[in-house]
């Protein structure tokens, strides 16, 4: 195991223990250098405000950028931010592309949320078989 792999593993292991700010200084490095699943992990602790004050501006930053180099998580995520107007401007049809963008890597709670939206017209034209084909999808079955 190389040293970036164990300071890696290391600072996964901070933010799984729920040692925030430490996780976030060790985890700043990777983020920095492009490692997307620091970049989400980073997004989460400045969007709660774990273990420092909410930081919306960097929540968004790292969070965009993990969900651009394609991290199925992040992409859900930022979904999430466009659809709740949290740390961003409210923006449903944003939300649409990037739930899909996540679904399309087999997220089934993405899939759930996209199917949401369609059911209620939330971003997109109200469509209930495209609502009901992804409630299928994500292992639903509704009669």
């Amino acid at each position: 195991m190389q040293e970036d792999d164990v300071q890696f593993s290391s600072a996964i292991a901070a933010f799984e223990a729920k040692h925030f700010a430490q996780a976030a200084q060790m985890l700043g490095p990777f983020a920095e250098a492009g490692n997307a699943e620091a970049q989400h992990r980073l997004a989460i602790i400045y969007q709660n405000g774990l273990g420092m004050a909410r930081n919306e501006a960097l929540a968004l930053k790292w969070m965009r950028a993990a969900a651009e180099q394609g991290y199925a998580m992040a992409q859900h995520g930022l979904g999430f931010m466009y659809l709740q107007g949290e740390c961003v401007e409210q923006d449903g049809a944003e939300a649409v592309k990037w739930f899909r963008k996540a679904a399309e890597q087999g997220l089934a709670g993405s899939l759930t949320t996209l199917a949401m939206m369609y059911e209620q017209g939330n971003g997109v034209e109200q469509d209930l078989d495209e609502a009901r084909r992804l409630y299928k999808l994500a292992g639903f079955d509704p009669a």
